[in-house]
């Protein structure tokens, strides 16, 4: 019996050795898989640091280092594919460490970039939950709220950030974005204006703060932000463009020219400049033509390119037209219709061009078409009306009928669209219709002679 027993303890203390002497090489091993991850990854070896790190996580499957590390190189990756990858590491890294902050302020950070903005702010809020002392988890979290719509939430936010550290400048160009949105403008201005007291290279917030001196017409202004961000960025000619165009609004015309024509000489075939430049000679006051042949020759340099925007086409159908070539202003302007993003101008050009050449049905499906881009109601009716006005040119009362009831309801008080109406509804068959429209008519004016006459012709 006594021989048993002290088998079985030899045998237990042997496997209890055994288990210790594996783990000990499985931490071993797991610790040079990290060592070797972190080595790959800072010589930018980002497969080889994912299969270390890979081999650590399958050795030890609840650590979240390893997962959060594998999780920041898939991020530093950067593709879709690898940031959504990078957003489940984090998730699981999070999940293993419920007390971590890092997991947290990651997975934050990648959603943000898939746009993921209002998932990107649960897992900001939940980091600053566990650290209400971080002014930049703080900022994040407002930004993020900013993308995703939540304005107050957003001021709320960066309030905080800046409450825990003032001088953080990117807080104060996201306050300046969110009261913009609130029409708090002259505040904006002042948050705008303080994030560049505080970041001068910061060149979103000039951007931001000259666009408003814009708006506000403050033209010196809005230059000195654009100048000092072309100083900034000295490599992109738009800033150049900007520049020009803006001495172009404060009616600086000489200057608006040099500006771009300096552009021109350091980036030929740039068509960004040639736009601008035909825009600006195209817009400048003139007592000749020389100026709209300028600007003709400027956008023809880039207006037969593929590349072509449907905004540069529409500026190049508009000098044809000015310079009287109706013909070609016409196939430049249909031409715009088809590039995307199709600038709304396009059609409404288009439609006059082509109703004006006798060619009804482009010109009814242009104005059609800008009917479903453009929500702004105060244009409605008459563009109703002139799409009912082609469609009975074309023979179409039904579709006529049916955007006259739209100019209609858009224009209630016009009682020459009731009365019009009321005629196409009695040519259509729909006398029903055409008397609750004459009765309408006439309640609103009793007296009115086209309603009495419509009102006699449909009881014969």
């Amino acid at each position: 019996m006594k021989r048993a027993i002290f088998a079985l303890a030899v045998l237990t203390l042997a496997l209890v050795g055994g288990v210790a002497a594996y783990q000990a090489v499985a931490q071993r091993n797991y610790s040079m898989l990290l060592t070797r991850g972190d080595t790959a990854l800072r010589d930018d070896q980002t497969f080889n640091a994912i299969e270390a790190y890979s081999g650590a996580i399958a050795l030890r499957p609840a650590s979240m280092l390893a997962y959060l590390r594998r999780g920041q190189t898939y991020q530093r990756r950067g593709d879709r594919g690898d940031l959504e990858a990078a957003a489940r590491d984090f998730r699981t890294a999070a999940s293993l460490d419920p007390a971590a902050i890092q997991p947290l302020e990651a997975l934050g950070d990648v959603l943000f970039k898939l746009q993921q903005y209002s998932r990107a702010v649960s897992a900001y809020e939940r980091a600053v939950k566990l650290d209400d002392r971080s002014a930049r988890m703080s900022y994040k979290l407002g930004l993020a709220r900013y993308r995703d719509a939540d304005i107050a939430g957003a001021i709320a936010a960066v309030n905080e950030a800046l409450r825990l550290d003032e001088r953080l400048a990117d807080a104060h160009y996201v306050l300046g974005l969110c009261l913009r949105e609130q029409d708090r403008v002259p505040e904006a201005i002042a948050a705008l204006g303080k994030a560049i007291a505080l970041s001068p290279g910061l060149i979103p917030a000039r951007e931001e703060l000259a666009d408003l001196y814009r708006l506000l017409n403050r033209h010196d202004d809005e230059l000195n932000q654009l100048q000092v961000i072309a100083g900034l960025d000295r490599d992109d000619v738009a800033r150049q463009v900007a520049i020009g165009l803006a001495h172009a609004r404060a009616g600086h015309w000489d200057l608006a020219i040099l500006t771009l024509g300096g552009a021109l000489e350091l980036s030929p075939n740039e068509p960004e400049i040639y736009r601008a430049l035909g825009k600006v000679w195209l817009e400048r006051p003139r007592d000749d033509r020389a100026f709209l042949s300028k600007a003709r020759a400027a956008l023809e340099r880039v207006a037969s390119s593929p590349a072509a925007t449907s905004e540069l086409l529409t500026l190049y159908g508009r000098t044809l037209l000015q310079g009287g070539d109706v013909d070609a202003a016409e196939h430049a302007l249909q031409q715009a219709t088809l590039r995307f993003p199709i600038d709304p101008q396009a059609l409404v050009l288009y439609a006059a061009t082509a109703e004006k050449q006798s060619h009804l049905e482009p010109a009814r499906q242009a104005l059609i078409q800008y009917s479903s881009l453009t929500s702004n109601d105060a244009e409605l009716a008459p563009r109703a009306a002139r799409i009912a006005a082609l469609s009975l040119r074309l023979n179409d009362p039904d579709t006529a009928a049916s955007w006259l009831r739209k100019a209609t309801a858009a224009a209630p008080g016009d009682l020459g669209l009731l009365a019009t109406l009321a005629d196409v509804q009695i040519r259509t068959g729909d006398r029903q219709a055409a008397q609750s429209t004459i009765a309408l008519g006439l309640e609103k004016d009793p007296k009115n002679a086209a309603f009495r006459a419509l009102a006699a012709r449909i009881k014969n």
